[in-house]
Parts: structure tokens; C-alpha cells; sequence
């Protein structure tokens, strides 16, 4: 009986090993097809041996007995977006193949909504892999804003700095890391910073157009968070203000004007959390 219940890591962080794997055969094959440089070869490399130091340490700290289909998804979803961080990197030496980049990008944004769909239709919904699949998105957002930057100004890379800034900032505030009531209206403007950059960088419209897309982007996800740190600044105050306050669900907090709006909890995954709601997908 002793023996069933011991964890063994090794399973699940074969999963992790398989998917460094993957990562290195994709940076060969695109090295292969468009010469890439070694700016593009290094940053794919660390890209592949973060994502597989840091993956491995959270499951053996999750003691998660299998990895599951949703992560696998997620871990497909991460090999596409080291791809397209080695390509953003090596077109600061050359000019990448931009049919490439939006290719390995749109399939990325679109297995998006897969694997949340994945762990709901198996029941192997995880704090760990809601982790992992927010993690993914925002770090995709992030080199999709350096890479849209280099045409459009650094003022971009407000959108894909802006989430790591808010989790800075809930290091210094700790009641930044309160969690958020569902909002449709946060999980869309997520949606929008990759469809917008993603169409930025593919460099269909003009340029006032891509400028006008990415400010519209911008302007959402700042109405975003500033809404969002409203409510916990308002809602942490309504908890100090006494133990009563605790047990308020958020209608009965907006109808005391702590909350800006009440919104259905839904089930559609989330594609990139702008104020740091950690939920299990």
C-alpha cells in the first residue's frame, strides 16, 4: 500500500523532456528553411530550456500522477510559441519570413481555445494548467508586441509589458492578488491583443490602419486592468472594513457600489488574463 502512494515525478516530467524535444526539431527545421542566425538559434534554445526547468519544478511541486491531454495541448501551444520568439529575435538580424511567423502564431492563438475544452470534456481541469495556459499567452503577447514594435514605436510593448508590471506591482500591494469576479469583457480584450498585433504584423493594411488597430488593442487593455485594479482596491477596502464584508458575494458588492459591473461566469477558455484572474480552465 506504501509503495501505490508514492509519487513518482518521473512520468510526468517525461512529458516535459519530450515536449525540449520538440522545441529543439522545430528550431532545426526552421534554421534549415530560412538560415536562421544565432540570435534566433539562442533564444529558441533558452526559450526550450526555461519552459522545461520551470514546467518540470511546478509538477513536481503539483505532484500531479499525469500530465494530461489539456497540458499536452498547452505544451504544443508553448513548443509554436518558442518558434515564433526565435524568429522575432533573429529578424533583428535579417528579415524573417512574415508568412512563417503569422502561420506558427495563428496556429498558436487558435489551439488557444482547445485545450481549455480538452481538460472540461476529460475533468482534468488544474489550478497548474490554467497556470501553464495563462503563462503561455502572455508570454506570446510579449513577442508578438517587440516584434510589432519595430514598426510601429516601443510604445507597443505597453501591451505586452503591461501584465508583468501588474504582477510587480501585486508584489509591492499584495491585494493586487485578490481574485477577480468572471468577466466576458476581460477574457474578449485578452482575445483582442493577439488578433490585433498577430494583424499588425502580418502587415496586410496600410500602416495608419495597423497604428490604429494596435492603439485600439492598447486602449482596451488599459480600460482592462484600470477597471480591474478599481474593483480590488474597492473590494479591499470593503474587507478591511470588517469580517461581514468577507462573505459578500460580488452581486451583493455591486449593489453597495463596490463593484463597476456584474458579469456571467462563462466557460470559454481564457486566451490571456490581463489582471492576473487565476482560475482552473
Amino acid at each position: 500500500m506504501a509503495l501505490n502512494n508514492t509519487y513518482d515525478a518521473r512520468l510526468v516530467q517525461q512529458e516535459t523532456a519530450v515536449g525540449a524535444g520538440v522545441q529543439i526539431l522545430l528550431l532545426a527545421l526552421l534554421g534549415t528553411a530560412i538560415g536562421m542566425g544565432p540570435a534566433g538559434w539562442l533564444t529558441g534554445l533558452v526559450f526550450a530550456i526555461a519552459t522545461w526547468a520551470v514546467l518540470s519544478r511546478a509538477l513536481h511541486r503539483s505532484r500531479l500522477r499525469s500530465f494530461g491531454a489539456a497540458n499536452r495541448v498547452t505544451l504544443g501551444r508553448a513548443t509554436l510559441v518558442g518558434g515564433v520568439t526565435a524568429l522575432v529575435a533573429d529578424s533583428f538580424e535579417s528579415s524573417p519570413p512574415v508568412s512563417l511567423l503569422v502561420g506558427l502564431t495563428a496556429v498558436a492563438l487558435i489551439l488557444d481555445g482547445v485545450d481549455g475544452k480538452v481538460a472540461r470534456r476529460t475533468g482534468t481541469t488544474t489550478a497548474l494548467g490554467a497556470r501553464f495556459d495563462m503563462e503561455v499567452d502572455a508570454f506570446l503577447i510579449l513577442v508578438l508586441s517587440v516584434y510589432v514594435s519595430t514598426r510601429l514605436g516601443p510604445w507597443v510593448l505597453l501591451t505586452g509589458g503591461m501584465r508583468y508590471a501588474f504582477v510587480a506591482a501585486a508584489r509591492v500591494a499584495p491585494w493586487l492578488n485578490a481574485p477577480l469576479p468572471p468577466s466576458f469583457a476581460r477574457k474578449t480584450v485578452a482575445a483582442l491583443q493577439g488578433i490585433c498585433l498577430l494583424l499588425a504584423g502580418a502587415e496586410l493594411l496600410p500602416q495608419a490602419a495597423n497604428l490604429t488597430v494596435v492603439l485600439l488593442a492598447l486602449g482596451s487593455l488599459v480600460w482592462s486592468f484600470g477597471r480591474d485594479v478599481l474593483w480590488l482596491w474597492r473590494n479591499a477596502r470593503t474587507v478591511a472594513a470588517g469580517p461581514l464584508s468577507q462573505e459578500l458575494a460580488p452581486e451583493e458588492l455591486l449593489s453597495q457600489g463596490t463593484m463597476t459591473e456584474a458579469v456571467p461566469e462563462v466557460t470559454v477558455a481564457e486566451p490571456m488574463v490581463p489582471a492576473l484572474e487565476l482560475a482552473t480552465r
